[in-house]
């Protein structure tokens, strides 16, 4: 079922939207995967239809974790932390895509005050100005370079398809490293550079086989785990010394 909107008051367009499947499972093989998100305008205005005002942003974002930036300096030729940054509300993953770029949809303002685009992300709730860093906003473009050269924050511009003057779609290309948890996807419709509603749908991202053992036992009995591994690096070696020792 849809989750609630949010929307502009007064306005009549309505859209529903629907996912390709509601949940991704995490092999040992898994090399990243093709998520569809589909939807359908409803109530829609004939005449903006056909000149093209109608725009639609998809996003699927990761879940919400606490993330510590820090700088690093090389001192005597040992690299050592310089500052650090918290950042408490960062999405793990994010992945976008629109029928345009984003500041041809909406000033930038408004892609501030929605969190959408890259540039535009929240990744602070709560937080007071006297516990915010001086420079946060250079551990922030830090934290959003990283991720995007790893490939969990991408987007792309012109990558929704209207497969017809009322039905859309969008393929997002998701990472090899895609982050297990509640993802939350996002559909937001504008019109004219108005925003008008949003719908947002969860997606469910789970290991599976050993994977699954291995990190269920870690989360919830972090003590046997650490047991076990400790065990198994010295079986690890005892076995090693005897296959490879020297008569």
């Amino acid at each position: 079922m849809p989750a609630p909107s949010e929307a502009t008051p007064g306005l009549n367009e309505t859209f529903e939207i629907g996912l390709s499947t509601e949940q991704i499972v995490i092999a040992s093989n898994f090399s990243g995967a093709r998520l569809v998100v589909f939807g359908a305008l409803d109530n829609a205005d004939g005449r903006i239809l056909r000149q093209g005002g109608y725009d639609i942003v998809v996003v699927l974002e990761g879940p919400k974790t606490p993330l510590v930036v820090r700088e690093k300096e090389r001192v005597l030729g040992l690299w050592v932390n310089r500052g650090s940054e918290t950042f408490n509300s960062a999405p793990a993953s994010y992945t976008l895509a629109s029928t345009r770029r984003l500041t041809d949809i909406a000033p930038q303002k408004l892609l501030d005050q929605l969190s959408v685009g890259i540039e535009s992300l929240r990744t602070d709730l709560g937080r007071d100005a006297e516990t915010v860093a001086p420079n946060r906003d250079e551990y922030a473009n830090a934290m959003r370079r990283i991720r995007i050269e790893r490939g969990l924050y991408q987007q792309s511009f012109g990558s929704i398809e209207f497969v017809s003057t009322t039905l859309f779609r969008a393929d997002l290309v998701l990472p090899a490293d895609l982050p297990v948890g509640i993802h939350t996807a996002r559909a937001l419709l504008f019109r004219n550079g108005v925003f008008l509603r949003e719908r947002n749908v969860p997606l469910r991202v789970v290991k599976s086989g050993f994977e699954t053992t291995v990190s269920n036992l870690a989360e919830r009995h972090g003590f046997l785990y650490g047991v076990f591994a400790v065990a198994l690096a010295i079986v690890t070696g005892w076995f090693g010394r005897l296959a490879f020792k020297r008569d």
